[in-house]
C-alpha cells in the first residue's frame, strides 16, 4: 500500500521541519550512525524499561529523508514492546528496500514507501533504524 504522493510529501515535510521526539535522554547511551555519501547523520536514544520501548528519541543532520525517517520511526514505536518495535522495524525495512508493500501497520511511516524506487536514499531512509537497531541491542545483553 502506498499513500497519494502529495500526503506523503507533506508528512515527510511536517517530520523535517517539526521533528519529534528529538534531544538526548539523560542515563541512556545514543548510538550514532553516519551516511558518508550523503552526509546523513543520527544518534538514536531508546529508553527500555520492562521489555518496553518508554521513550525514545533521535538528533542528527542531513537529508529531509533521514531527518523525516527518524522522526516518524520515534512516533511509531514510543510505547511499543520489543518484539512489537523488531517486527515493526522489519515491515518498514522490506517496504524500503522494496521487497514488500507497505501494510495499514505502518500508519504515516508509509510516507517513505516511494523511496524503495530511489535505491541512493534506501540507506539515508534506513539509517535511524539502523541506529535504534544497534540501540535495542545492547538491552538483549
Amino acid at each position: 500500500m502506498q499513500l497519494p504522493e502529495a500526503v506523503a510529501k507533506q508528512i515527510i515535510a511536517d517530520h523535517q521541519r517539526r521533528p519529534r521526539h528529538t534531544g538526548a535522554l539523560d542515563g541512556v547511551p545514543g548510538v550514532t550512525l553516519d551516511n558518508p555519501g550523503c552526509g546523513d547523520q543520527v544518534t538514536v536514544w531508546a529508553d527500555v524499561q520492562g521489555g518496553r520501548i518508554g521513550q525514545l528519541t533521535f538528533s542528527g543532520k542531513g537529508c529531509a529523508i533521514s531527518q523525516s525517517s527518524a522522526s516518524l520511526m520515534t512516533v511509531a514505536l514510543t510505547g511499543k514492546t520489543l518484539p512489537e518495535a523488531r517486527a515493526l522495524a522489519g515491515q518498514f525495512r522490506a517496504m524500503v528496500m522494496g521487497e514488500a508493500d507497505g501494510s495499514l501497520d505502518l500508519g504515516d511511516l508509509l510516507a517513505l514507501a516511494g523511496v524503495s524506487r530511489l535505491h541512493a536514499r534506501r540507506k539515508c531512509a534506513l539509517l535511524p533504524w539502523r541506529a535504534l537497531e544497534q540501540a535495542l541491542d545492547t538491552h538483549d545483553r
